[in-house]
């Protein structure tokens, strides 16, 4: 797997920020990059909505239903409309109208309740030798419950039943265009958009307990922050797609990359969340994502 964007973790209470170039900007699958967000307004008890950030992670959001009252108030029904639902889109963020300011509005994971999250384990060369495993020959796919997942600014919650809770920065991406038996040379075109996620795993579950079977300790609830935007911009990606041959993805799935290097069950000694720790994982181009620990 091949990626221009560089993935990374900041443990705030114990690491520095690492800095790294940002790679030239792409277009997206409809046309100019956009990064779309779910939210919901402060204040006045209102719903799911779907909206654009102007030029950039912190800027005011577009409003699409308030642009245009027949858009849809979820990204997976806006995804469900394929091209037609980004180029409305695009029509609301060019309009300059119906602008959100932030501070007005809370941010939610930008795909809620998706059908499937899948996750790609040991996707990275040097996550593997950290870990003196060996590198796989095919991809490791495994999969978190959809309730695992949370905002990007939302509390991590540490269960009772673990004492080892780990962070794991990844790249992930939604699908936009379903389809089955999906060819590599297809694959971005079924592609939304990219977004980060913390792949937060209980490790005494996923290494030792229930049959050494990861789905448990990786799938506690608040276990898979999304965010902040869901970024309609190209990448190269091969390993997803030998999911795509076992199952039916549809608008709205989600796929976990896998992590680089550095997460804490490795570190010498070990190192596990706790609480008041603040957890921020960064991509370039695409953002930042910061959970507390509760």
């Amino acid at each position: 797997m091949r990626l221009p964007l560089g993935p990374f973790c900041i443990f705030r209470s114990l690491f520095p920020q690492r800095k790294q170039a940002a790679p030239p900007q792409r277009r997206g699958l409809s046309g100019a990059a956009m990064r779309l967000v779910q939210f919901r307004r402060r204040g006045d008890g209102g719903g799911v909505r779907v909206g654009v950030e102007q030029g950039g992670e912190g800027l005011g959001v577009v409003d699409l239903k308030a642009f245009d009252p027949s858009m849809p108030s979820t990204m997976r029904e806006l995804l469900e409309l394929g091209a037609e639902g980004l180029e409305r889109a695009q029509r609301a963020l060019s309009s300059g109208r119906c602008v959100v300011e932030r501070s007005d509005i809370q941010l939610l994971p930008p795909v809620s309740a998706p059908e499937k999250v899948v996750c790609v384990g040991m996707n990275y060369r040097d996550h593997c030798l950290e870990q003196n495993a060996p590198i796989p020959t095919e991809p490791i796919i495994f999969s978190k419950f959809p309730s695992a997942i949370t905002g990007p600014y939302d509390d991590i919650a540490l269960p009772s039943e673990s004492r080892e809770v780990d962070w794991e920065v990844e790249l992930a991406f939604v699908i936009g265009r379903g389809g089955k038996h999906i060819k590599e040379e297809d694959a971005l075109a079924h592609v939304a958009g990219f977004t980060v996620a913390n792949d937060v795993s209980a490790r005494d579950w996923q290494m030792r307990r229930n049959g050494k079977q990861w789905l448990l300790g990786k799938t506690f609830d608040s276990f898979c922050p999304l965010g902040p935007a869901l970024v309609t911009t190209d990448s190269t990606l091969t390993a997803w797609a030998s999911a795509a041959w076992f199952v039916t993805l549809t608008p709205g799935d989600v796929f976990l990359t896998g992590t680089p290097p550095g997460v804490g069950v490795f570190r010498t000694p070990p190192i596990f969340l706790k609480k008041g720790d603040v957890v921020e994982c960064q991509i370039d181009q695409l953002g930042s994502i910061i959970n507390k620990v509760v």
